[in-house]
């Protein structure tokens, strides 16, 4: 199985009428009263005296430039920075993180929160703390004094659970990707299994339905990642595309500067205290989601005699080891707690039972200090040996990476957690859990895994797709490779970068992003002509033949690029969507590629019937079946909420681009919602940056609306016309250009 990795903490809190009582290390409870954060006089002290040694300086476009005289002074500044501009989602990052969401959402989130705790334990994680490099305990004392300071100067935000943080908070949010190892495991599977096990007293919790599964036909996950050598770019030096595609508003803009060597500018995942996606004067990386297989499942052998439990291994019997987990979850304006026994073996813990009575048990990398370390350190590489010394860490469980540097140098890195295992069994289902066979035998090195460093094409690229076409013919072959390195295979979009990538040279940032915007809908390309066919072969009496002989005929002279005023652009995407939803399901049931399934296998109804639908929805939503994609297509941000209540009678913005499936590099992932007859896109494109190497860096960007969370802020939405047009803005890095763009100067703490 593949996914990324995150551990969860967990510390209670109890809400009581309106009153807030925080847990304590020790079982007992603490009134948070005035000071929310439980601060005395020397804190309180220790934090202004932090805040006198760090200066926040707001660009034009509200961007955070944060300096300071030593990391954790930045760490404590970039943290105050966040949360000015949106606590809500630090707050319910970590929330999330810890296994604690119920607390502030009530019964519907217990299963996500029991999911997150399953792997995790509060003492260890306060343990692993206390165990780490006084380096690393700097930064992690830094992060909760920036956010405390900031609760105790700003009494106007109300947390919905969080009022103090702790620095081994840091821990359970260590590795910057969007989801996690822990949230791949499916809820209903995991309620069903404990639910049956652990039952509710009657009227004591009531039963609370799991959301619905996610539809089949939803944006791809991931992002696109360039890299130009100095041989193909016109100014001599490497230049990087950072094109993270991940929900809206999930990361911020910042820049920490330091006295002792921190110099690092790009994306900040809300609550995380260095850049995820980035570059520094001398080196960018950028990742993309893996398809390496980072997370396996065992299917153990368990015997149940009466109270006691036991799994087979190597042919002896092993106890199954008890936990009982607590779960607080709000009710009203309490917080009541329902508490679950249980299981686990040496691979992990139970988290599901199979059709044939199996218990399932997960195992994933869980090494939160060294993923933290990796996450920080790699933002003060200065060339590609110190970046690859991060990289033999091996925390960063979920992605690729795509490097450049002012050396020249450019470089692929394939996933960075994959264990090394025994190729004879299927690792993408639950293997036989009882044998010392399917156990993990370390980690593939680097070196081990599809590796590319200054690749004679002069270009390399990672759209989440396989490794096998980084640098088009002449990538590395997957017979070189255990089957485990990937399990995506290839998709649009990297057929799209190949294409644009391999004819052109003399790149220049402004190139680069032409590149990145390039408009084919490359899945297109091989999905038509069987659609084509099956019409033409449809006889004069069926009445689908008239109905779709201009739609046809649209499709046919279309040149497959998106545009706002592109009907054909709709009707493709419709149809597309829903060819998408009739097959998909039977080419996972089948192992295959749900495109080669739609090319090679999908009926002609299928094909016939998925058209009609589309015109169908077209003409019922819009008056007419050829409606041009920018009607449609929209972007649209009316609150600070992580949930937009998207309307069609709001003021929203067209966009041209579309979704990443159909080959779209520009991502778009769009949908209706609460009725709405437009798409309103959700995630795709968000921070997006073009950087060029070099004696002196330089940087173009674009976020997804704006870097503030507060509507009435003018910083809420002021890139969104610039974002829908794929327009950039200049990177403030140096000193001498933000004084020129400085819109306010000030200490933490400052009001």
């Amino acid at each position: 199985m593949h996914v990324a990795s995150w551990i969860r903490p967990l510390r209670l809190v109890v809400v009581l009428g309106l009153g807030l009582l925080a847990a304590c290390g020790d079982g007992t409870t603490s009134s948070v009263g005035a000071s929310r954060t439980g601060a005395d006089p020397a804190e309180v002290a220790r934090w202004e005296a932090t805040a006198e040694r760090v200066t926040i300086t707001r660009d034009r476009w509200g961007v955070p430039h944060v300096r300071g005289a030593t990391d954790a002074d930045v760490v404590f500044g970039a943290m105050y920075a966040q949360a000015e501009d949106d606590f809500n989602r630090i707050e319910v990052n970590y929330l999330n993180a810890m296994g604690r969401l119920a607390e502030a959402e009530g019964e519907s989130a217990v299963w996500s929160d029991l999911r997150m705790k399953l792997f995790i334990n509060p003492d260890s994680m306060q343990a692993r703390y206390a165990a780490s490099p006084d380096s690393l305990r700097r930064l992690m004392d830094a992060f909760a004094d920036g956010l405390n300071y900031f609760l105790h100067t700003h009494a106007e935000v109300t947390p919905r659970v969080l009022t103090r943080f702790e620095p081994w908070m840091a821990l359970t949010f260590s590795e910057g990707s969007i989801g996690g190892d822990i949230e791949s495991i499916n809820l209903r599977a995991l309620r069903a299994f404990y639910d049956a096990r652990n039952p509710m007293p009657a009227g004591e919790m009531r039963a609370v339905a799991l959301a619905e599964p996610t539809p089949v036909a939803v944006e791809p996950s991931g992002s696109n990642g360039f890299a130009i050598a100095p041989s193909k770019s016109a100014s001599g030096h490497a230049l990087l595309l950072i094109n993270p595609h991940t929900s809206f508003f999930f990361r911020a803009e910042l820049q920490m500067t330091s006295d002792e060597g921190l110099n690092a500018y790009g994306a900040s995942t809300w609550g995380q205290f260095f850049i995820y996606q980035g570059f520094n004067e001398r080196v960018g990386w950028m990742h993309t989601s893996s398809g390496a297989d980072a997370i396996d499942e065992y299917a153990e052998a368990v015997t149940e005699r009466g109270d006691t439990i036991t799994y087979g291994f190597d042919g002896e019997e092993r106890p199954i080891v008890r936990d009982r987990i607590a779960v607080p979850y709000r009710a009203g304006d309490t917080v009541l707690t329902r508490e679950f026994t249980v299981y686990r073996t040496h691979h992990g813990p139970v988290v599901r039972e199979d059709d044939e009575g199996r218990w399932v048990t997960v195992k994933l990398m869980q090494e939160p200090v060294k993923a933290l370390t990796q996450s920080y350190w790699r933002t003060k590489a200065r060339n590609l040996a110190d970046f690859r010394a991060t990289m033999d860490l091996h925390t960063n469980s979920s992605n690729n990476t795509i490097y450049a540097d002012a050396d020249g140098t450019i470089a692929y890195f394939h996933a960075n957690f994959v264990p090394r295992r025994n190729p004879r069994y299927d690792w993408e289902r639950a293997v036989d859990g009882s044998t010392s066979a399917t156990e993990w035998q370390g980690v593939h090195t680097v070196d081990e895994s599809p590796l590319i460093i200054n690749p004679s094409t002069g270009w390399l690229q990672n759209t989440n797709n396989w490794p096998y076409s980084a640098i088009g013919a002449a990538s590395p072959s997957p017979r070189d490779y255990p089957g485990y390195m990937d399990y995506v295979g290839e998709n649009p979009r990297g057929i799209h970068a190949v294409r644009v990538l391999q004819d052109r040279s003399a790149f220049t940032l402004d190139t680069l992003i032409t590149v990145a915007y390039d408009s084919e809908l490359t899945a297109f390309e091989t999905l038509f002509p069987p659609l084509f066919r099956d019409y033409d072969a449809l006889p004069a009496s069926d009445a689908r033949k008239a109905k779709l002989a201009e739609p046809i005929a649209a499709l046919r002279a279309w040149d497959r690029r998106y545009a706002l005023e592109s009907a054909p652009t709709s009707v493709a995407i419709y149809w597309g969507e829903n060819l998408w939803r009739a097959t998909s399901r039977a080419a996972a049931d089948a192992r295959v590629s749900t495109y080669a399934w739609m090319e090679r296998r999908a009926t002609r109804d299928d094909r016939i019937d998925a058209l009609v639908a589309a015109v169908d929805t077209l003409t019922a939503h819009f008056g007419r079946w050829d409606t041009p994609w920018g009607e449609i297509n929209r972007f649209q941000r009316l609150t600070g909420g992580i949930v937009q209540p998207f309307s069609d009678t709001a003021p929203s913005i067209p966009v041209p681009f579309a979704s990443s499936r159909w080959g779209s590099l520009a991502a778009f992932g769009a949908a209706t919602f609460n009725g709405t007859k437009r798409l309103y896109g959700t995630r795709g494109n968000s921070f997006v940056a073009v950087v060029e190497f070099g004696p002196r860096v330089r940087a173009k960007a674009v976020v997804a609306g704006g870097q503030h969370g507060d509507p009435a802020n003018p910083h809420f939405d002021d890139q969104a016309e610039m974002y829908a047009r794929g327009e950039f803005r200049d990177v403030l890095f140096w000193p001498e250009e933000l004084e020129s763009a400085v819109e306010r100067r000030y200490k933490p703490g400052a009001r």
